[in-house]
């Protein structure tokens, strides 16, 4: 026998009219935006990867079989680094083969340099940046497989073995600042394992927004889902008293939900598609995206469709429990929806496991278990938190609105935390990220630049050479020199000479252009180089924090906006029975308002607390200190986020007017 679930859904589905079709659509958007959110930090992460690998080659592999030398060096101009890749063949060796994005290997002389570098040497004197490199009639181009980004600054240099940028000397001397900025090896091929610096810890950095975002989406998904859920339930139950087997109407349920969300989700999914180009525009880390690097893949693609569209169809049918067991009192309305304390004991538990696990040292892998952990205990947690307010407000309620909002919460706790549970899990990345911009405490060597010698007899000769072709360049400067038991210094304990440069970032790089060709062949330094690894560090934090925050709020706002919308549908008739009763319309909108404000007064503000203890471990972890000026930030946020939330639930204002117009009608 042909089951009749199919035919019934697309039957009751046709016959919902304006009313369904306006939750079917406010659903499916909750989907799409669900779906895009998280390929666009999918796509981040998948990204950061790929880019990562398009820098091995640069770091040297000591080859046993040798055929050519290779030296890296990095270099700054207008405070972006430049990657100066030196290579040189071996005589009576075989041919090297060409590194990535070049077509052969580079002839002593050549000089091949990135798109962007090409601009750059264009557009500045010569004496900033250009004399930095040998001279040459034209630069060959280094093609998108040897690039991370379009923006990158790169240059490929060809030598000969006895320049002295090949040297080790070039790849030693400045400290622990040399390790990830400075390489020399002799090679046979260019399969690096080792991606620099610059782009290594990308991947995890995205990871740790994807994380936070998880649960906002799952938040937005289940809104979704649970769109015109006591019509629904009312209708359901009609039909399992009418002799529907429990099967049947889960089946229903499940293919609207199912077929409303996967609609939903494939649409936020072409748009990401759509939107590569627009979305490779937008920076992070090194600099923007080839469009190619920012697609998922099939794989990706088709599971992240996947999941919004089962969490959209679970929690659609989660609401059914009982409808299936007792469809005569959810037919008289007559189910009242208490927590239990097992939510608490739970959270408890999740907190002391999260307390004990933060005791010693914390990899990332942990951190983000963490962060699962914490989100998935919240989200138990909350619905017991808002049942307890409500009883706690409705005992003490001096006002007919905080009345009403009291037994709102009380009946419908679950309902009340879906409305500001969103809100309430980004106040946790609000409150992480806002105090999580590291601070490593710098020393002031801005105005100086180093150059590191052999032997403090080099670094007198040194400074006497410094002097005369700082003054031909036209660079006021004070040269000193600066021995190797000298640490407080940008040199840090190596010896050579550091000139104190006043001018500018301009006779900055002039500065460092003409210094090159002195020294042991280390190319001179700023402070950009020295603090690089901890700015790479802050930059990452500071850049996710930034889109963690804007989309978490979106997705907030959404969900908040859709659940105001929906609750004012499913209470259509508790409204219109308020409204006979001579309740006026300002006071149920009252009631709506404080049933919003009161969970998320206390709520939010717990998780944020939480958030900044989070960033407190994070901080500690590697060795840095809170960045007090955060704490401006995180007022900010709260504020711009309870402002977004009353919005949404205010933009479903008319609807409750419209519901109540005719209140005779509704209450029937």
């Amino acid at each position: 026998m042909r089951s009749p679930v199919l035919p019934l859904t697309f039957h009751l589905a046709k016959a919902s009219g304006r009313r369904g079709l306006q939750s079917h659509l406010l659903a499916a958007g909750a989907a799409a935006v669900g779906a895009f959110v998280m390929l666009v930090m999918i796509a981040a992460t998948v990204g950061s990867g790929t880019r990562a690998d398009h820098t091995t080659w640069r770091t040297p592999e000591p080859a046993r079989n040798g055929t050519a030398v290779q030296a890296l060096a990095t270099t700054y101009v207008r405070g972006e680094p430049l990657a100066v890749v030196s290579l040189a063949q071996l005589p009576g060796r075989p041919a090297t083969p060409a590194p990535p994005g070049l077509d052969t290997f580079p002839k002593q002389g050549e000089v091949y340099v990135s798109p962007t570098l090409a601009e750059l040497l264009h557009k500045l004197p010569a004496n900033q940046l250009a004399d930095r490199f040998p001279e040459v009639k034209s630069y060959g181009t280094i093609g998108a497989a040897g690039l991370a980004s379009p923006d990158e600054l790169v240059a490929v240099v060809g030598r000969a073995p006895s320049d002295r940028a090949m040297s080790q000397a070039a790849a030693e001397g400045a400290s622990w600042w040399d390790e990830d900025q400075a390489g020399r090896a002799v090679i046979s091929g260019f399969s690096g394992i080792k991606a620099t610096f610059f782009t290594i810890g990308d991947r995890t950095t995205a990871l740790l927004g994807v994380v936070l975002l998880a649960m906002p989406v799952v938040v937005l998904s289940a809104a979704a889902g649970r769109l015109g859920a006591a019509r629904r339930e009312q209708r359901l139950a009609a039909l399992r008293l009418a002799g529907a087997t429990p099967r049947q109407i889960i089946g229903m349920t499940a293919v609207e939900a199912a077929g409303v969300g996967a609609l939903g989700a494939l649409t936020g999914a072409l748009a990401y598609v759509a939107l590569l180009p627009a979305l490779a525009e937008i920076p992070y880390g090194v600099g923007s995206w080839y469009t190619g690097q920012l697609w998922v893949g099939p794989g990706w693609f088709a599971a992240v469709v996947l999941a919004v569209t089962a969490l959209i169809t679970v929690s659609a049918v989660s609401m059914l429990r009982q409808v299936a067991t007792s469809p005569l009192g959810v037919a008289q309305q007559a189910n009242p929806r208490r927590t239990r304390l097992i939510r608490l004991v739970a959270f408890v538990a999740a907190l002391g496991y999260i307390w004990v696990s933060t005791g010693g040292e914390v990899t990332s892998r942990q951190l983000l278990v963490m962060l699962l952990v914490f989100y998935g205990a919240f989200w138990l947690f909350g619905p017991w938190v808002v049942d307890q307010l409500g009883r706690l407000a409705g005992r003490f309620a001096r006002r007919p609105a905080t009345l009403l909002a009291a037994r709102r919460l009380s009946d419908d706790p679950r309902g009340a935390w879906r409305t500001v549970s969103g809100l309430v899990l980004a106040g946790f990345a609000a409150g992480f990220f806002s105090v999580s911009m590291l601070s490593f405490g710098d020393a002031n060597y801005g105005d100086q630049v180093a150059v590191i010698t052999a032997n403090a007899t080099e670094s007198r000769h040194t400074a006497v050479e410094a002097r005369t072709l700082l003054d031909r360049a036209g660079v006021t400067a004070k040269v000193t020199v600066v021995s190797a038991d000298d640490y407080d210094s940008l040199l840090g304990g190596s010896p050579g000479v550091v000139a104190h440069v006043s001018g500018g970032t301009e006779r900055m790089d002039t500065a460092v252009t003409v210094l090159s060709s002195l020294g042991s062949g280390h190319l001179p330094y700023t402070k950009d180089y020295a603090t690089a690894s901890d700015r790479t560090i802050t930059d990452r934090i500071a850049q996710v924090s930034t889109a963690t925050l804007a989309m978490s709020f979106v997705l907030a706002t959404a969900s908040a906006g859709l659940t105001a919308a929906a609750n004012v549908l499913d209470r259509r008739r508790v409204y219109g029975l308020l409204r006979l009763a001579g309740t006026p319309l300002k006071v149920l909108d009252r009631a709506r308002v404080r049933e919003t404000v009161l969970p998320l007064v206390v709520l939010a503000g717990g998780t944020t607390a939480m958030g900044m203890y989070g960033s407190y471990q994070l901080n500690k972890l590697v060795g840095a200190t809170i960045n007090t000026s955060g704490l401006i930030q995180l007022i900010v946020c709260v504020a711009v986020g309870a402002l977004a939330m009353f919005a949404a639930i205010s933009g479903s204002r008319p609807l409750l007017r419209r519901v109540t117009a005719d209140p005779a009608q509704t209450a029937d």
